[in-house]
Parts: C-alpha cells; structure tokens; sequence
C-alpha cells in the first residue's frame, strides 16, 4: 500500500458520525481537540501501575489481538501491558507460525479473527496503509489501533511523545521542538511533526544529513536544518531518531562514526540548547551513532519515562475507542 491509497481512503477515516475517535490509524488529520482528550486521558492513567489493584474494568469482556507483522519488542510489551490494565482478554498472534505465513491473505486472517469475536486489533505492519485497509473492512463495532505502518505512521509513539512533552513542558504553545536524525524514513517523525504543529507548537525543526530529510517538511511548517548546533540551538525538547538502515536503500550516510561526529548529541553539543531542555528518543537506541550514553543516562534524559507513558497513551486509545458509538 502506498500513501496516496491511504490518503484515498477519506477525510475522517479514523471518526465515527458523532466525530469520535473510533481507530487510530495516523495523527494527521485528527482534531486538536480529540488530540486533548487522548492527551488528558492518559495523564489520569498514569498512576494506575502505582495503584494495589493495577487495573481498571473499561474493557472487560473485550478482546483485544494483538498483529505484530513487524518484530517488536518495546511497542507490542506496552500494548498487551495496557490492554490487561483495562481488564480486556488480550492474544498475541504468532506471525510466523499462523496462517499468514502459510500464505491466507490479510484481510482472511482478519475475518477468521473476527469469527472469534475479537472487538479490537492492534496492527504493526510493514506496508503503509495496512491499518486503514483493516479499518475500512471490518465490521462497524470493530476498532483498529495502528502500532505503525512502513514509513507512514506510528500515532501511539506521536501520542506518547505529546504526553512526555505536556508532563515536563506544559505549554505546547511555548516550545521550540528539534527532530533528530533519519526524518526520511522515520514513521515517528511524521506523527510527532503532526502532532506538534496541530497542537501549536511555534516553531518545529527538521535536523540531519539532506540525504535523510524527506521534501515537503517546509510546507508542513517545519523549519529545516542541516546543521544539528543550528537546529539544537536554544531548543525546549530535542527529539533524537535513530537510523534505520533496515530501510535505507543505497549509501545515503559515508559511515555511522562520520553521522556521530555530525549529528550524534553529545553533552557539549546539548549545552547549546536551553539549560533545561529535554532529550528523547522513541528507541531502540544506538549508542555512540545518533547520543552519547552520557546524554542518553544523564540528568536532561526523558527517555525511560516515555517508556511509562506509552502504556497509559495506549490503555487512553484503546478506552476512548472502545467508548465510541459503532462506526458507520
């Protein structure tokens, strides 16, 4: 599937008739307002693994399938994770054992899923758009979570990353955001950028090689930069990205220790931001090519807690859809 058959799916895709969240396939095109309401339903969220009873019962007598068809460890630990904590009966589907690697078509094994009364799919797929080709077949009760899809989206990371943001920063509306890194191939990028300009951040910058920055990010409203001091001056939050060789296709980079003398964050390149700007990066991390262990376990880190957040921005989404109304 290629973007322009997921920009051909329609306007709202991922809202039902009354304008509420019923999947989550991208950020893009999401009101402010439904943004807000994931934002602020995960902060109450947050608390709940402090709680004696780590659950709460808002999706009990639900299932929850969990279809990974990419490795991941971080993503699929946090979904199963938050589902449980929302009292749903969560089941991982084995890729390489079912029937999908025999051959049966996606949207078979959706159907055969479905025969199981399962009520909401999380989807990592290779192939952008699979998340929106689910959603527009499933029956109208049914609700798809996108866990990221090829190079197009990952809004559970865009989310998480928001809520990371609004816990140290508050005011979106005040924030200078630098995005570090592989922007071309990176599915996180393109869900924080949207993100971030929906929710009002001023000025959102773009920071690598030109060989990994993708054109259109100027109308976007995204100020580019292909020199990390520039683009990490006077920043609120730096957003490291890691380089995904596994999707680079020729030499785009001469080697990972010339791309670290550049681009990698170091404790003196981070003095060139605010004294208390904050370092995140979505995982896994490549020490020593895009941060320094220094920067990466140092005071200025988010990191870890972006880890908790992501369960209570996914028990957030995967509640808020299954209050919606059916989609029609």
């Amino acid at each position: 599937m290629t973007a322009a058959h997921v920009r051909g799916f329609g306007r709202h895709p991922q809202l039902n008739a009354h304008g509420e969240l019923h999947h989550l396939l991208s950020i893009d095109g999401l009101p402010m307002a439904v943004l807000e309401r994931i934002i602020s339903t995960a902060a109450s969220f947050i608390n709940v693994a402090e709680r004696e009873v780590r659950s709460v019962p808002l999706l009990r007598g639900r299932s929850v399938f969990n279809l990974f068809f990419e490795n991941s460890t971080r993503t699929r630990t946090t979904f199963e994770i938050a589902a449980r904590r929302l009292s749903a009966d969560v089941f991982n589907l084995d890729i390489t054992r079912s029937s999908a690697a025999k051959g049966e078509s996606l949207l078979d094994t959706i159907d055969n899923l479905t025969a199981m009364q399962a009520d909401m799919f999380v989807v990592r797929h290779a192939a952008s758009g699979a998340p929106y080709l689910i959603a527009r077949h499933v029956a109208p009760h049914v609700h798809v979570i996108n866990a990221g899809d090829g190079r197009h989206a990952h809004p559970t990371q865009g989310l998480l990353d928001m809520v990371t943001i609004r816990h140290y920063k508050r005011d979106f509306t005040r924030l200078t955001v630098a995005i570090v890194g592989d922007i071309l191939h990176s599915r996180v990028a393109r869900s924080d950028i949207h993100a971030l300009t929906t929710l009002g951040v001023p000025e959102v910058r773009a920071v690598g090689p030109l060989t990994l920055l993708p054109a259109g990010l100027a109308e976007m409203g995204v100020r580019v930069c292909t020199r990390l001091e520039e683009g990490i001056r006077d920043a609120d939050v730096i957003i490291m990205l890691r380089l995904q060789n596994e999707r680079m296709k020729g030499a785009l980079l001469p080697s990972g220790q010339e791309y670290f003398r550049n681009y990698g964050l170091t404790p003196e390149k981070l003095a060139l931001a605010k004294p208390d700007a904050i370092v995140m990066h979505p995982g896994p991390l490549n020490r020593g090519v895009e941060i320094d262990s220094r920067v990466a376990d140092g005071a200025q880190s988010v990191i870890l807690p972006q880890v908790t957040f992501g369960i209570a921005v996914r028990m957030a989404v995967m509640a808020i859809c299954a209050s919606s109304k059916t989609m029609q």
